[in-house]
């Protein structure tokens, strides 16, 4: 008997024993997510959200996207991936200009545009042939050169932020909206200049109103134009309402009936945008586009309203690497030299 009762003890101990290593085990159990594989776990860096920011790098003006790239990855400390799109013959440069810069860290992708695309669509203008070069028409193919993105900012070259980009990013739009744009009336503190330099803010300045084509449209010539060197667009939105074929149609009917040029607003790619988005865009923080510093080289912002703006764009034929041009001090503090020394800043003792 007394065998069988030590059996027994040592039988309830090896159950209680037994027991409590399953307990243990299902307190300390492994994930088995984690069991006989390797898991990526992104790293916080890699997990926060993309920025696609698209600039375009033009022959003759490559120094200012490199200044815009500057300005932007100086600013912020978001997960910015740039798009810089130019043509055939200027990609190696601007390539060569920022891996030999301290732009080398940055995340950024170099874009082939085809200009092939525009055969057809563009009505030579002599008054300002600058406006006609491939590159400025980027903005109307996003969705064909950024593919991957659901939300894209463009940005022409001749500005700079002074803001975090991700605020701009961030701006909401509206259900139905493929874009934002900011107002050309949003803004009291611009007006004075928009008076000063005789700017043009309402379709009247950009459309012939005298053509039957745009009297048709039934938009009045009083209606406040946008300006579209800064953009925030929905790309699911741009291709659901074919937004470039549209573009695409009315570039196409100004080459048959000169329905606008620069010689009205200053610009041929704002025409077709304005026509298009008509009524159908969201509002950008009017802040976070300051224009017209380059439209006369005798017109002035107050400092402190240009230290309190998020992005200044020097918009006109006045541009703050060329001379004249008014508060480049401000460009030039995000300026980068060219490492091969092709490209340089014009100056009064240059």
């Amino acid at each position: 008997m007394a065998l069988l009762k030590k059996i027994n003890q040592i039988l309830l101990l090896l159950l209680v024993l037994t027991v409590c290593a399953i307990l243990y085990n299902k307190v300390h159990q492994v994930p088995s997510a984690l069991k006989n594989e390797t898991v990526d776990l992104e790293s916080p860096e890699e997990m926060e959200e993309e920025i696609p920011v698209v600039i375009c790098a033009a022959a003759g003006r490559m120094g200012a996207a490199v200044a815009a790239i500057s300005s932007i990855y100086s600013n912020t400390e978001a997960n910015v991936l740039f798009y810089i799109v130019g043509l055939k013959t200027t990609i190696p440069h601007i390539r060569r200009w920022i891996e030999n810069s301290k732009l080398k860290e940055i995340k950024f992708k170099v874009v082939e545009f085809n200009p092939m695309v525009l055969k057809g669509k563009i009505r030579q203008d002599a008054s300002r042939p600058e406006l006609l070069q491939p590159l400025n028409f980027v903005r109307f193919y996003l969705p064909l050169l950024i593919q991957k993105h659901e939300k894209v900012i463009y940005l022409d070259d001749d500005i700079i932020v002074q803001g975090d980009i991700q605020e701009l990013y961030d701006t909401k739009l509206a259900p139905g909206h493929a874009a934002a744009f900011s107002d050309d009336c949003d803004l009291p503190s611009t007006h004075e200049m928009v008076r000063s330099v005789g700017m043009q803010n309402t379709y009247m300045g950009f459309l012939d109103y005298r053509k039957q084509a745009i009297r048709d449209l039934g938009i009045s010539p009083s209606t406040c134009s946008f300006n579209p060197g800064v953009i925030v667009a929905n790309m699911t939105e741009w291709k659901h309402q074919r937004i470039t074929k549209q573009l695409e149609k009315w570039m196409q009917r100004n080459v048959e009936e000169n329905l606008y040029s620069s010689t009205l607003g200053g610009g041929v790619a704002t025409s077709p945008m304005l026509i298009v988005f008509h009524g159908k865009y969201s509002a950008i923080n009017p802040m976070w586009h300051i224009r017209h510093l380059g439209w006369s080289p005798d017109a002035h912002y107050s400092e402190h309203f240009l230290q309190e703006a998020k992005l200044l764009h020097w918009n006109g034929r006045y541009k703050p690497w060329d001379y004249p041009s008014v508060h480049t001090d401000l460009w030039e503090n995000w300026f980068i030299p060219d490492p091969s020394g092709k490209f340089k800043l014009i100056r009064p003792d240059s």
